[in-house]
């Protein structure tokens, strides 16, 4: 059956163009594409291979892969397009070459991007090549039997850096390739939109633009916001319709949702905090953070659970009553009531039915998932990369549209520097903000190459930092603020991946994305700390990078399989920690983090219960992002008609569950962890001693200074924190309007 076909096209959004520095000598640019070639080769009859970016197969091999890619995509052209996307490989693509010269030059660290530069030189000789490799031969020289066998040497390799450089380039070509193969998307059936979908026009949002000058424009307000996103949305709202001067500033730009959905690399560069590209230093966390308008309310799931009694009990004994009186239960049904969130509009796509199918067959708690629909079906598997019909309330379809009727002004473009203070009686007084606006350019505001830089000072009698967790620590540093709790206590909701295979063509793209939460495993330690199982975004670039890199042909042939997968994400509320720093050169967010121990016990639970779940509800295979276990292959044989079914007592499954229990803890370096929920680096307590902001959000040894967004959090919510997040901004803002309320009528 073929997959429907929208007419609908959206808006162009134009990537920028690539550097034109040179970011690779000539003999680097050799050794990188071989190793991609290496991740991502050329699949042909080994008699016919005439390059070494090629990979030769025995020709039934070769044959066997294209009749099973032939019988998956179905139609006349089946086995041509089959045969194209075996050939396709990544040096021969310009798009791939562009999109590692835009990476490398922007997107990776300094000191990551400097230790990669000189292992790629030290391949390119006899010396440097015989220390990684066993072989004087130089990398790119050697055939790609070779060159695959010296990947497969450093994933297991004795030396920590070739593990790391292993997981680092097939992360990057796993990656690079899904978003730039012409072939990928065909094979799958993946449309560049949603069916059905009802594009909606945008509020129509006004900037603040300013003409080119030497000198600083300064502007007068009463509260300056630095953040679109849930935490500076809500507060935005809050003290605007309070009769006070707002301003909310982001160093992103406004698309609406005629741009949307935006094509995966398009949507990454416009729409990510680094593109997309952020890891953690030991390169086993991928942090996915939203960098737009509305921040990651534009780019999220629409999942909207409420803040659970036992973490608010938790916080409250903390010395934070606040979290279990009425007042935080108010705002938590206020937000929601203005999101229209609900549960009874809800359809359920097929990843979504599957975990509710296989929780049912075991007795697990499966439960919808309230999503911020306004009340309305929302069918939008791609609201990832932005949701086109406007059904979806996040910031920029809610709270920032009422704050602009009630007057508030927007800038975008606009990197903030610092907050600056006023020395009142010995006391630090926030009197606003300073930094660099940059005017959209050509590309619509990506790097501002060609457009308009201002200084701009921004005088305000309060200032709320909102840009998330991993950049309002580093706003706080870069202002002075010293207190050794800032961009400590980070909590990440550490997820492993799960992929389950079918027999039949499911679309697992259609749909809403996360409807569906199992949390009978969110207490495995009697403290709060556990797993819960949900489904995931089924975007092939959201979804295909994250597991194992096992071959050249194998890669290829598992990813096709991804139009009869369902998903799972095992998502641990953990207890151990990392930080957030600026990276010495370029200030940029770092992470310091690796899953502890502790926590990883509590993820691999998660993985088994989701494998049972899985089948139980009639899956072929199991696959994990998790590279230390194989997936499990279900052999289903030939049975008497009265033979009794063992279900999940099958000896081959059972076996399969035991071997992946003896390899606890699991090695946090076998496996690609992902974080779409970043909370704690500048937390909220009780003293100065514990924590970055007092109960009011307002930072310890100011005035007039507030961060409000999950970086406040004093732990892990253990559920998606956008709800919680607003909550919080709710509460905290409405204060901040009374006492600025008070201030003006004292004056007048």
């Amino acid at each position: 059956m073929a997959a429907e076909v929208s007419t609908y096209t959206p808006l162009e959004v134009p990537l920028p163009a690539p550097p034109t520095e040179k970011v690779f000598t000539d003999e680097q640019w050799k050794i990188l594409l071989a190793l991609a070639d290496t991740a991502i080769p050329s699949i042909r009859d080994r008699a016919a291979v005439t390059h070494r970016r090629q990979k030769g197969v025995p020709k039934e091999k070769l044959e066997s892969a294209i009749a099973t890619l032939k019988s998956s995509i179905g139609g006349p052209d089946a086995g041509e397009l089959a045969k194209q996307y075996l050939e396709e490989d990544a040096s021969s693509n310009p798009k791939f070459r562009d999109a590692l010269q835009t990476l490398f030059a922007y997107n990776i660290h300094s000191e990551g991007k400097k230790a990669l530069l000189m292992i790629f030189s030290a391949l390119h000789s006899r010396a440097g090549s015989l220390v990684l490799t066993g072989s004087p031969t130089p990398f790119h020289l050697l055939t790609n039997e070779a060159r695959e066998q010296t990947f497969r040497n450093w994933e297991t390799s004795m030396l920590p850096p070739l593990r790391f450089l292993y997981r680092m380039l097939t992360a990057i070509f796993k990656k690079t390739w899904v978003l730039s193969s012409p072939t990928i998307c065909p094979v799958l059936g993946f449309p560049r939109v949603p069916v059905n979908v009802k594009p909606a026009e945008s509020f129509p949002y006004e900037f603040l633009q300013f003409p080119s000058g030497d000198t600083p424009e300064i502007i007068e307000t009463d509260v300056v916001i630095v953040g679109s996103g849930c935490g500076g949305g809500v507060a935005a709202k809050n003290l605007a319709e309070a009769g006070h001067r707002v301003i909310v500033v982001d160093k992103s730009y406004h698309y609406g949702p005629r741009y949307f959905p935006m094509a995966p690399a398009e949507g990454f560069t416009h729409m990510f905090e680094n593109a997309a590209s952020t890891s953690s230093d030991d390169g086993s966390m991928v942090v996915i953070a939203g960098s737009t308008w509305g921040g990651g309310g534009t780019i999220n799931w629409s999942a909207s659970l409420q803040t659970q009694g036992y973490v608010r009990q938790e916080w409250a004994s903390n010395g934070l009553p606040f979290f279990t009186s009425m007042d935080f239960q108010n705002s938590l049904d206020r937000v929601c009531d203005r999101m229209g969130v609900c549960t009874e509009r809800t359809p359920h796509n097929r990843s979504n039915t599957t975990i509710i199918d296989g929780a049912r067959k075991l007795g697990y708690s499966a439960k919808a998932v309230p999503q911020n629909t306004g009340n309305q079906e929302h069918h939008c598997g791609h609201c990832m990369l932005g949701c086109a019909s406007n059904v979806k309330q996040g910031p920029a379809a809610s709270f920032l549209v009422d704050a602009a009727n009630a007057g508030a002004t927007f800038m975008e473009g606009f990197r903030v520097d610092r907050v600056f203070f006023t020395d009142v009686n010995g006391q630090k007084v926030a009197s606003g903000v300073e930094g660099t606006w940059t005017s959209r350019d050509s590309y619509l505001g990506v790097n501002g190459k060609d457009g308009v830089k201002r200084k701009v000072i921004i005088k305000a009698k309060r200032v709320i930092v909102s840009c998330g967790t991993l950049n309002s620590p580093l706003l706080l540093q870069r202002s002075g603020i010293k207190n050794s709790h800032i961009g400590r206590n980070l909590y990440l909701h550490p997820v492993i991946m799960a992929g389950a295979v079918f027999d039949e063509d499911i679309r697992p793209w259609e749909g809403g994305i996360l409807t569906t939460i199992v949390s009978d495993f969110e207490n495995l330690d009697g403290h709060g700390h556990g797993t819960r199982i949900e489904a995931t975004c089924m975007l092939p670039v959201s979804f295909l990078p994250l597991f194992p890199w096992t071959g050249g042909l194998d890669y290829k042939v598992w990813a096709a399989k991804m139009r009869r997968m369902t998903s799972f994400i095992c998502i641990d509320r953990e207890r151990d920690t990392g930080r957030v720093f600026a990276d010495p050169v370029d200030g940029r967010p770092r992470i310091d983090y690796t899953v502890s121990p502790f926590d990883l016990k509590h993820i691999q639970e998660g993985v088994i219960s989701a494998a049972k779940i899985a089948y139980a509800a009639g899956a072929k295979e199991y696959h994990l992002s998790y590279r230390g276990m194989p997936p499990f292959i279900r052999r289903d044989e030939p049975k008497a008609p009265d033979a009794p079914e063992d279900g999940i007592n099958d000896p081959a499954f059972q076996q399969w569950i035991s071997e992946f229990r003896r390899q606890t803890p699991l090695n946090p370096e076998r496996s690609v962890f992902a974080s779409a929920h970043q909370m704690g680096t500048c937390r909220m307590g009780s003293s100065p001693k514990k924590s970055v902001v007092d109960p009011d959000c307002q930072v310890w040894g100011t005035q007039g200074l507030y961060v409000i967004d999950a970086s406040v959090f004093p732990s892990a919510s253990g559920v998606n924190p956008m709800v919680t997040n607003m909550a919080i901004a709710d509460w905290a803002s409405r204060n901040i309007a009374r006492r600025l309320g008070r201030e003006q009528g004292a004056r007048l």
